[in-house]
């Protein structure tokens, strides 16, 4: 059955990268149906990703208390919203049953959950096996609208909006730190908040040191929780700490004027990727955390697993073996070295 959409909700509750791999949604619906409008439902930490994007008409917040999902509040705001389609990209149960009990009548999601019959409309893909990218697999969803689309990096847009306002903030705050206007610089985000096995500290204090050594200037960022983390990165004056001093807002510009990325998988790599940036990514060969999977959605990308061999990965495995550690960072070295001179003799 092929449905056609009047009014969508595009349902993506988790995290930043999460929410960035399905931005594409927004533009490919409004494509083949350039009347519907499309309004995302966010947590008010990710908001800022979609609500300056030109295909999205509307963004609303889950209501939330202390991260406690509020069933009524919500179910009475998505009510007002008179939809008749969403597509519930990221599920549990309680976000299932809250779009059931709003009166949503085309409700599209997986068959795999316990709590599939919430939805009306099903679609049969196990992620966990990484067969293709989270990107491809929210694009899969569309297949209920009577949308066929199967990705390719050169194939989908995410019309990440850059703040005015916020590009102001971090030029000037970059100014005060010494990095004036035209300044190169690269960022490395060496957290990931438990998304996947991280590069160990000890493999970024080395790609920094070397980095600093030809003084190029490396820009930190991380949530206020990673301060500490990148506390230890800051080993001179060509390093800048802004861990804990960005919003979301304010990260999407720096990255935008930066050089480059580098990061285990995270949400800026996605962030990076979405703005056309080279990134630089550290991932683990766990299958459901892998690069296949997670991996930035770009051709300007650089990845790098373990090197040591290893059959059915797995988290506890690969922190046991300390499989990231075998990662070669004069390697990463020289690929950004790299692509620095090409940037350079743009």
């Amino acid at each position: 059955m092929n449905i056609e959409p009047k009014n969508i909700l595009i349902v993506r509750t988790d995290r930043i990268g999460d929410v960035v791999l399905s931005l594409p949604l927004a533009r490919i619906i409004k494509q083949h149906y350039p009347k519907v409008k499309v309004s995302f439902l966010v947590r008010e930490y990710t908001k800022a990703l979609v609500e300056n994007n030109r295909f999205v008409d509307e963004v609303i917040v889950l209501q939330e208390d202390s991260s406690k999902i509020l069933i009524n509040k919500n179910v009475e705001q998505l009510k007002k919203g008179k939809f008749d389609t969403a597509i519930i990209v990221y599920p549990t149960f309680k976000i299932a049953l809250l779009i059931f009990l709003a009166g949503i009548k085309n409700r599209i999601g997986s068959g795999y959950r316990l709590y599939a019959f919430l939805f009306s409309e099903k679609v049969y893909e196990h992620r966990k096996d990484a067969l293709k990218h989270e990107l491809e697999y929210n694009l899969s969803l569309l297949s209920k609208l009577g949308i066929e689309h199967s990705g390719g990096t050169n194939n989908v847009s995410f019309d990440l909006d850059v703040k005015k306002s916020s590009l102001n903030n971090v030029e000037s705050l970059l100014s005060s730190l010494g990095i004036k206007g035209k300044d190169k610089f690269i960022i490395i985000h060496p957290g990931s908040g438990g998304s996947a096995v991280d590069l160990p500290i000890e493999k970024f204090i080395e790609l920094i040191k070397l980095l600093t050594d030809k003084k190029i200037k490396v820009v930190l960022t991380g949530s206020e929780s990673e301060k500490e983390i990148c506390d230890k990165l800051t080993l001179n004056e060509y390093v800048f700490n802004l861990a804990g001093k960005l919003n979301l807002d304010d990260l999407i510009a720096l990255i935008s004027i930066s050089s480059l990325l580098a990061a285990n998988s995270t949400g800026p790599i996605h962030i990076a990727a979405a703005l056309n940036k080279f990134t630089f990514g550290f991932y683990p060969k766990v299958k459901v955390c892998s690069a296949k999977r997670w991996g930035p959605y770009t051709d300007k990308k650089f990845i790098y697993e373990p090197e040591i061999e290893c059959d059915n990965c797995t988290v506890e495995q690969c922190q046991k073996l300390n499989c990231m550690n075998s990662i070669n960072i004069a390697r990463v070295y020289n690929d950004i070295l790299n692509v620095l001179e090409n940037l350079n003799g743009e």
